[in-house]
């Protein structure tokens, strides 16, 4: 009886020490961080509408580019990552390929407007530039923020003594990171409408 004291003393700082709140505490970060990627890129895919109506009287070539990012956003609006699928590589690589279509449409639209000065002198044109702008910086953010909790989440679920209580309480699998599907997609276009 008299040692039962001790033992739950140290048995509840043994406890303390094996991640038992830190683990999911890192975990829920991180799909905070990972809902804040999804918030981001729904912005940029409503603010596609807004594109559509501007481009719509440009020439024929454009029209098909415009159905082309249409359909990456119809693409990338239906692949949806849960915080509870962040540990499952091929579902992050569908969502990072389709929001990469998109993104690769957008480049190809916004490179072609460069011929119609017409369109470009839009007050219409110039505000959906300036809000894709805004948007892209936030999508970077937020996969920096994300990619930061991940690897802050995946650090503790295998170092001691988080590892234990990750293990076995939680079963915790390493949370995958967000990676550029193309070289160079992790940076937001560069456009110059300058002249």
């Amino acid at each position: 009886m008299k040692f039962r004291a001790p033992l739950t003393i140290m048995a509840a700082a043994s406890l303390a020490g094996c991640g038992l709140n830190s683990v999911p505490t890192s975990e829920e970060n991180a799909k905070a961080k990972w809902a804040d990627v999804q918030a981001a890129y729904q912005r940029r895919a409503s603010l596609i509408p807004n594109l559509e109506a501007t481009v719509k009287g440009a020439a024929a070539s454009e029209r098909q580019i415009l159905t082309d990012v249409i359909a990456a956003r119809a693409r990338a609006t239906q692949v949806q990552v849960t915080g509870d699928e962040l540990t499952d590589p091929a579902k992050m690589a569908q969502f990072q390929a389709a929001q990469g279509q998109l993104n690769g449409s957008l480049g190809r639209l916004l490179a072609n407007v460069e011929a119609y000065p017409e369109l470009k002198s839009q007050n219409n044109f110039a505000t959906f530039m300036d809000q894709l702008e805004g948007t892209e910086n936030r999508i970077n953010i937020a996969i920096l923020d994300y990619n930061k909790a991940v690897q802050e989440y995946n650090t503790r679920i295998r170092t001691f003594p988080d590892a234990v209580g990750a293990r076995v309480f939680y079963g915790a699998k390493p949370m995958v990171p967000y990676q550029a599907t193309t070289p160079g997609a992790e940076n937001a276009p560069k456009v110059d409408f300058g002249g």
